[in-house]
Order: structure tokens, then C-alpha cells, then sequence
């Protein structure tokens, strides 16, 4: 394989590491071995040389003076952030003879890694760090943090999560934008959006939360957070009721529809409205539009899905393309996760040696650490902790329980990262992990169908070393024997693309090399459901699902409210009147990445709370006031900001600064829940209950000039 040194282009291609649908590709301009220059890769046709505002600046954070270039090893407190320089040698050689004393004393088990989409490429997201645990018997991680609840949900109604081409909704002529903030969380979506737009789409958003993309919308339905699968369910009443369906696609290639129909009966517009707090006119509105204007086309995302019932409500949307025939249209259908695409193309299974994983191992979801660190029930109890990509002690809910667990004495916690985040505070041993210009990778989408080579454009900083080399030492330094723990980056790129499926025809390793990505090997108007074929048990889209029915669950689309929310536990409610939403920072951070870095704390200076004047009046808060908010799992102290972005009876709080970076520490995830989503998938956050109440005796910070602008 050629390497910087060898041959010396003035531009590398890559991609952007982060778990975002879009999957940027990018080029790095090199001068005499440094990188001077990032920008978008104009060639890239979904991409377009354009970068977000996360990402534009990328350089910023590779050559940061705050980064951990060196090994480093806690000689103050748990969470003190006070470390002492140390070798590799010495380092790694430490860790390893303490795994071994704490494996030998209380088995493999008690050792846990922790990891999710911090970079979200094959090789150093999911490759030798997987075959490392399974070799080792560790305690296996469910990473079900986000999309699992969503994709087992529509699962279950399509057997995929295999929807429209995101390109071919310029097609489509009624455009609904589901519980996403596409305009920041998906930006190269938009401009096909736009393209519908201008041939005469009608654009609209379903959000209880006024966004961006709210704001641009045509039509703008704010619903309870939580009651998607009820608008769904009177959506699918009115067009029932009159006859607005598609009869021959519902008779030839849907299961259950006289059982739906039953359902449906339970949930006319009246209740509905009563439910969701939307106008029963509203539903009437939005049906008959969905189902008479073709091609009509739906986009999720993750959002909705963090709610107890999260699974649920994206298998109630489901139903609503083949209940309407929008899958025969191109620009028909659900704008859904293109990742299935790219697994089964790729050789995932093989980079990974899933082979290797012995499921009889005990699991813990990542969305329960801080149980999984407290618990007494744990035996062996947690005393080995390996965190990279990630960063749980700002991330994961129900924080002060993973501090907590995060801060025991006698929990032994490895973290192999860029900066000293929060987690890494916590840590025994920091080691320095490289960025996204500095190691290979090849990465996959879950929003567009582009497989992208990342190449390193430089060599690593100071020692850092990629997180596969990471695991190469301590395997190494562990004595372990097995040859497929040391396969090269260039090797695991290449098993990766050991792959005969037609999807991947064409696609090479030495073609990304020259180019940086290539196309799936898909038709240009690819229909999956046109004709039905869906990979259920029956092959039809499933109304109703045996298969839930034979695991305990309801086999029809329902709706039920969450325990912890107004509908479901009356007395709960009474105490913590509010609903939370905790939605990522509009623009300039990602989940907590670059928190820690000058120029995006310029931009998002600190956390506020969003309050509906009418619940503020209540509480005689006023704008630009210190308030509390809490719940029996904590309080955060942060400023008010009264504005028509949150509808009366829910309130925001943006998660993702770092604890040094916000106001008393005021961490969203400091109140958020942590039970988990139907189906077995991620958490119920987004069901949190708060009060707040405005802050006599302030704990925030002053005030700088222009803050609250």
C-alpha cells in the first residue's frame, strides 16, 4: 500500500469520522508533511464539497494544543483531571498486568468495554477491538444507544430497514419529515428536498419542537413528544374511513388488514386530538393529504425513537407507504437508514470475526451503565473499564449514577482518547488516540449509498496511534497468541471488501484509494417494495406481525403512553409536570465532540433552558433568568430562555457540553432516565418528567457580553 512518504500528493482524500447520515467526503491539503487545508469533496455527488459547521473546521482539533499526544497516567483523584506523562512501554505493560490480576480474580467477565460511533468507520470502530473482547470472554456490550429501537420497529411491519434512495425524494410530491431536524442533522438531504420543492412538493414537519427546518417547513404538526403512533394510527383512520387507501397493493402485498382496520376503530380523529394535542382537523388535513397527493414520501430519523414505546411508533409509521401504495412511485415510500445497503454489501461479519463472540457471555446495554457499574445484582461486579469512542460520563442518562459508578475506587478504567473529556477524567490510564487524518479507514453511511476510503493524510502527532494499534499493544502485551489480533489496517480494509455481492461490483480498494469513495452498485430507480417482496416471514408488509405476538408483544400498531409522563403515571406527573427533550446542539457540537474547542463554545457558549412563556408565567420566571430543573435524579441550575420553540408543557435542554464547559455543570443527562425502548433496543430519555422552578439563590455563571443573543 503507498504511503504519504512514497508519493507525496498534494490532496488526500478521506471522509469525516462522525456518526452523522451524511458522511462528508473531504480532501487534505498537505504542505511539507502538515495539513493546511480541509474541504468538502466537490466530485462527491450526495456530499458536494460542502462541510458542516462541526466539521469545516476539523483542523482545529487535530492540531489542538489541549490534545492528548502522550500516554497518561491519574495521580490525583477520580475526576480531578490530574495526570502524569508516562511511555508507552511502561503504560501499556501496567494495564495488562492488571487485567490479568483482576481476570484471575474474578473471571473475564469483570472487564467491560464501552464504545460507540465517536468514529464510525469499520476499521477503527468495530474490528480488532471486537475480536480483542471476544478473545478475552469479556462482558459483552449491547450498543443500542441509537437507531437499534428505530430499525427493530420497522423491522418488524417491512422485515428491513431498506427504504427509498434519500436522492429520490426530489421525486416525491408530499414530503413529511418525521421527528428529524433535517436542515442540521442531515444538511445534504435538503437541497433534493428543495429540488421537490420547487417541481411543487409540499414539505412538512412533524416536531414538537419548533427547529430549523420547522421553520421552513410548509407545515409545521407539533405533537405531545411520544405520541407519533397515535397521529399514526388517525392518519391510517381517515383513510380507511374513506376509502382513500390503495386497495389492490393493500390486497396483494400486506398481511392483516381487516385486523387494522379493527384497531383503527379505536382511534378517530377526536381521540386522537385529545392524545397528541393536535387538532383533530389537523389529522384529517394531514391523511388526506398523505394519501392523495403521490409520490408521497416519509423521512425519519432517531429522534423519536428514545421513548419507551420508541420501537412502536416507527413500526406504526411504517404501515402508513403500503397502506397508501407509495412504494410503487419512485419518490414513494420511507427515506430510512441506508446502512442495510452497506452491511450487506460489506464483509462487516468478517473485519469483525463475529464468529468469534460467544453469546452465552453476559451483556450489558450501554444505555444502563451506570447500573451496570452500581449494581450489587452484578457478580462478578465491573473492575475493568475500556471506554474509546465514546464519552459516557457526558452522553449516557441518568449521569450522576454513572459518575458515580465512574468514580469507585476500585473500578480500574482504561480510556484511549484525542482530549481529556469528562470520562477521561475518570480514568487510571489515558492513551492518545489519532484523528481522522492521521489513521486508514473505510466507511460505510447510514444516510446516503457511498462507501468511502479514508486515507491518512499524515503521520500521527506526537504517539498517538489509531484505536486497532491501541489493541494491537495490549494484545500484545497481554501475551495473546491468536494471528487474527494483529491484522493490519490495510488487511482489515481489504477483508472488509472480500465481498462478491453485486452492491460492491466495481468497488476495489485500489479504486478508493485514487478516488476516496464509490456508489453501491444499485439501479438508479430503485423501487425495493414496488411489486412487494418484502423480507417479512410472510413476504408482505405485515399489519399484523405474528412474530411480536409470539414474544409477548401486541401484534398490531398501538399506541401506549410512557409510565414516566403525563398519560402514565398520574402521580409522578403531579410532582414533575414538564416533559424533557434533550436535542442535540443545533450546529457546533456532536453529541459532545468538539465541546472542548475555542471556536464552538464561541458559537454555543452554554446550555439554556427552552420554556414556553405560558409555563413560565406560572413560575414567575422571566427571560434571562436562573432556574433549576429537576427530578428525583438530579438538578441542574442553567438560564431560561421563553420562546415559542418548545409548546406549553415541555421544556429543552440541549445535551453534549462537557461539565467544565457549562454552567454549574448543568448536563442535560444529569435528569434524563435510562430504562430502556421496546423490543429490546436503546432508552427512554425523551419520556423524562422535570419541574422547574426559577433559582433564588443562582449557581450560574455571569452573564458574558452578547451571550444571550
Amino acid at each position: 500500500m503507498p504511503t504519504h512518504s512514497d508519493t507525496a500528493p498534494t490532496w488526500i482524500p478521506g471522509a469525516c469520522p462522525h456518526d452523522c447520515p451524511d458522511r462528508c467526503s473531504w480532501q487534505v491539503k498537505i504542505e511539507d508533511g502538515a495539513a493546511v487545508e480541509l474541504v468538502g469533496d466537490k466530485l462527491q455527488p450526495f456530499t458536494r464539497g460542502v462541510l458542516c459547521a462541526k466539521v469545516d473546521h476539523y483542523l482545529d482539533r487535530v492540531y489542538s494544543p489541549d490534545r492528548v499526544l502522550h500516554p497518561l497516567k491519574r495521580v490525583g483523584a477520580k475526576g480531578d483531571g490530574e495526570f502524569e506523562r508516562v511511555g508507552w512501554d511502561e503504560a501499556i505493560a501496567d494495564v495488562a498486568a492488571r487485567l490479568r490480576r483482576l481476570i484471575d480474580r474474578h473471571g473475564a467477565t469483570t472487564v467491560l468495554p464501552y464504545s460507540y460511533m465517536g468514529t464510525q468507520g469499520i476499521v477503527q470502530t468495530s474490528s480488532l477491538d471486537r475480536r480483542f473482547f471476544a478473545r478475552l470472554g469479556a462482558t459483552r456490550l449491547e450498543r443500542n444507544i441509537c437507531a437499534s429501537t428505530a430499525g427493530r420497529g420497522i423491522v418488524a411491519t417491512l422485515g428491513a430497514t431498506t427504504g427509498m434512495l434519500p436522492e429520490d425524494i426530489a421525486h416525491s410530491r408530499h414530503i413529511i419529515l418525521w421527528g428529524t431536524n433535517t436542515v442540521v442533522t442531515n444538511l445534504h438531504l435538503w437541497p433534493f428536498i428543495r429540488q421537490a420543492r420547487a417541481a411543487g412538493a409540499t414539505v412538512v414537519v412533524i416536531d414538537p419542537l419548533r427547529t430549523r427546518t420547522a421553520a421552513q417547513a410548509d407545515w409545521h404538526l407539533r405533537p405531545l413528544p411520544g405520541t407519533d403512533a397515535a397521529l399514526a394510527l388517525g392518519m391510517m383512520h381517515v383513510i380507511v374511513n374513506e376509502k382513500r387507501y390503495d386497495k389492490d397493493y393493500v390486497e396483494r402485498h400486506t398481511l392483516g388488514f381487516d385486523r387494522l382496520c379493527a384497531r383503527l376503530d379505536d382511534y378517530p380523529p377526536e381521540r386522537v386530538a385529545a392524545i397528541t394535542d393536535l387538532p383533530a382537523d389537523d389529522v384529517v388535513r394531514l391523511a388526506r393529504a398523505y394519501a392523495d397527493t403521490q409520490p408521497s414520501a416519509i423521512r425519519v430519523l432517531v429522534g423519536m425513537e428514545h421513548h419507551a414505546h420508541g420501537a412502536m411508533a416507527f413500526r406504526t409509521i411504517a404501515c402508513l407507504p403500503a397502506l397508501v401504495g407509495a412504494w410503487r412511485h419512485r419518490g414513494g415510500g420511507i427515506v430510512d437508514f441506508t446502512a442495510k445497503p452497506h452491511y450487506q454489501a460489506l464483509n462487516v461479519a468478517g473485519a469483525e470475526k463475529r464468529n468469534l463472540e460467544d453469546r452465552s457471555i453476559r451483556s450489558v446495554n450501554m444505555v444502563q451503565l451506570g447500573e451496570a457499574l452500581t449494581s450489587e445484582a452484578m457478580a462478578p461486579p465491573i473492575h475493568a473499564l475500556i471506554v474509546y469512542n465514546s464519552n459516557p460520563a457526558v452522553i449516557a442518562p441518568n449521569l450522576n449514577r454513572v459518575r458515580a459508578g465512574l468514580a469507585r475506587e476500585d473500578l480500574f478504567t482504561v480510556v484511549n482518547e484525542q482530549f481529556l473529556t469528562d470520562t477521561a477524567r475518570y480514568a487510571d490510564y489515558v492513551f492518545p488516540a489519532t484523528t481522522q487524518v492521521e489513521h486508514l479507514d473505510l466507511l460505510w453511511s447510514w444516510g446516503h449509498t457511498y462507501v468511502t476510503l479514508n486515507r491518512p493524510a499524515m503521520a500521527p502527532l506526537g504517539e498517538a496511534a489509531p484505536n486497532t494499534e491501541f489493541f494491537r499493544r495490549l494484545a500484545a502485551a497481554l501475551d495473546l497468541q491468536e494471528a487474527d489480533l494483529y491484522e493490519s489496517d490495510a488487511s482489515l480494509v481489504r477483508t472488509a471488501l472480500d465481498s462478491d455481492h453485486p452492491y460492491l461490483d466495481g468497488v476495489t480498494f485500489e479504486r478508493l484509494w485514487e478516488h476516496g469513495w464509490a456508489p453501491l452498485n444499485l439501479p438508479a430507480d430503485w423501487r425495493p417494495f414496488a411489486n412487494g417482496d418484502f423480507p417479512t416471514p410472510s413476504g408482505k408488509c405485515e399489519f399484523y406481525a405474528e412474530h411480536l405476538q409470539a414474544a409477548g408483544l401486541d401484534p398490531l400498531p398501538t399506541f401506549e403512553p410512557a409510565n414516566e409522563s403525563p398519560a402514565g403515571d398520574a402521580a409522578l406527573a403531579a410532582r414533575f409536570p414538564l416533559l424533557l427533550m434533550t436535542p442535540k446542539t443545533p450546529l457546533h457540537f456532536l453529541n459532545s465532540s468538539y465541546a472542548n474547542l475555542p471556536r464552538h463554545l464561541r458559537a454555543e457558549p452554554e446550555p439554556r433552558l427552552d420554556i414556553h412563556p405560558a409555563d413560565a408565567a406560572s413560575r414567575g420566571i422571566a427571560d434571562g433568568d436562573p432556574v433549576r430543573v429537576f427530578n428525583d435524579r438530579g438538578a441542574i441550575h442553567l438560564r431560561a430562555r421563553l420562546a415559542d420553540r418548545v409548546r406549553p408543557g415541555v421544556v429543552a435542554v440541549p445535551f453534549g457540553w462537557w461539565k467544565a464547559h457549562a454552567p454549574a455543570g448543568a448536563l442535560a443527562n444529569t435528569l434524563t432516565a435510562d430504562g430502556l425502548s421496546d423490543l429490546g433496543g436503546g432508552g427512554d430519555w425523551h419520556d423524562t418528567l422535570v419541574q422547574v422552578s426559577r433559582d433564588e439563590a443562582s449557581h450560574t455563571a455571569p452573564l458574558r457580553n452578547g451571550q444571550m443573543g
